[in-house]
């Protein structure tokens, strides 16, 4: 049994707006035992002072792709796997350094490397994944360039995505991406910027094809995420009952408003954005798909506050591709503060990422009962949000399910 004390801290515990000094917690094992505005006595407890530093939730991030080393897909497909993999375990220790001790893969994350962090084979955050993501032919997940001929007309399958047409063809992957212990099914509903041939606009799959795959998620208690750019996608998203509304970049006020009232939740990307506009090509994007996103940076934003006005609950991904970028994942919270109160960051990042991946009983908040996944900062991040990006300076503690990634307070 491992029992410890993080004493003498100011505490956000993911959900309260109110901070509190003088805290303190107590774990034991890998779940939060006590927390206190008293001094917690435990025999056998190891005692760590945070000094009055800043104790909060370990961070989620609900897009985040293990198998992402480039944005250039025809070079991702024919990679070896052995290869794709260690980049995985790279993004994935690497993640957790920064304070992620939940990532929610929606695209090519599998059972393996969910086993290699659970068997603590790698030091890595708690891996939520589909398998791979639904796309119709020639949709946002079908790679193949237009001047590409399929001599078996065959479905394309990549590393991230599988095409599947009709409902009988969607219920068929959905169930066995569930029946390998997937956490939720990911399906493409708008175009998108790194697929070749279809325009951001275009809508895609058909309802029936949608609550198909909802209702084989809804069969083990899961849920579905959907790609979506579009306003009118959004709405779809609605009216077939899907329930995580990523990257939601083109969302009107009217449509905010049924998003909240349908409870289903958005999951805006902006790290993504930033790297194509500012890296696009350096990362293996052609220019064709960095054209794509003109513009996006502003519409995001706008389909934020247009959310936050609305009282959907709106949680944070980052969707990074390219081993060099993921250290943008850090970079997330400081683009959202654009728009959004440091206090919504913070609950977006935690308490409500776990919500959405049905984890809110215990994953994203410090209370008792809790997983022990927490994180120590030098400063407030209320007052300056951007400590995140200076992780390696200002984070002296990273804890994943009570035991330590990081610790440089003993």
């Amino acid at each position: 049994m491992s029992l410890y004390v993080l004493a003498n801290c100011e505490l956000f515990d993911g959900v309260n707006e109110a901070v509190e000094g003088g805290m303190h917690v107590a774990v034991e094992d890998d779940r939060i035992r006590e927390v206190s505005d008293r001094p917690i006595a435990l025999d056998g407890a190891t005692v760590i002072n945070c000094g009055g530093r800043f104790l909060m939730p370990g961070l989620l991030d609900l897009h985040f792709h293990a198998y992402s080393p480039t944005f250039d897909m025809h070079a991702l497909d024919r990679m070896p796997k052995p290869l794709l993999v260690g980049y995985a375990i790279k993004h994935l220790e690497d993640a957790v350094q920064r304070g992620f001790t939940t990532v929610r893969d929606p695209g090519g994350g599998d059972v393996g490397l969910s086993l290699v962090v659970e068997r603590g084979l790698i030091r890595g955050p708690r891996f939520l994944y589909g398998g791979k993501a639904l796309s119709q032919t020639g949709g946002h997940g079908d790679m193949r360039p237009g001047v590409e001929e399929e001599p078996c007309n065959c479905a394309y399958s990549g590393v991230i995505c599988q095409v599947v047409d009709g409902v009988d063809e969607v219920r068929k992957v959905a169930r066995d991406e569930l029946r390998k212990g997937a956490d939720h099914v990911k399906v493409f509903i708008s175009g998108g910027v790194a697929s070749p041939s279809d325009p951001i606009w275009m809508p895609q799959f058909t309802n029936d094809e949608l609550r198909a795959a909802v209702e084989e998620a809804a069969t083990r208690r899961k849920y579905v995420i959907a790609h979506c750019h579009t306003d009118d996608g959004a709405q779809r998203c609605v009216e077939t009952g899907i329930r995580s509304i990523d990257h939601a970049s083109h969302v009107t006020d009217a449509t905010a408003r049924l998003i909240a009232e349908a409870g289903a939740y958005t999951v805006p990307t902006l790290a993504v954005v930033h790297e194509i506009l500012e890296s696009g090509a350096e990362a293996g994007m052609p220019q064709e798909s960095i054209d794509k996103v003109e513009g996006m940076l502003d519409t995001v934003l706008a389909s934020i506050e247009s959310c936050r006005r609305a009282g959907v609950k709106i949680g944070m991904g980052t969707d990074l591709f390219g081993t060099e970028f993921h250290d943008m994942q850090a970079s997330e919270m400081r683009f959202r503060s654009a728009v959004d109160r440091p206090i919504d960051i913070l609950r977006s990042a935690t308490s409500v990422n776990a919500e959405i991946a049905q984890r809110g009983d215990d994953l994203g908040r410090v209370a008792p009962g809790y997983l022990a996944d927490l994180l120590v900062l030098d400063g407030n991040p209320l007052d300056d949000i951007s400590i995140f990006e200076r992780y390696r300076q200002e984070m002296p503690l990273v804890m994943k399910g009570g035991s330590f990634i990081r610790n440089a307070l003993i």
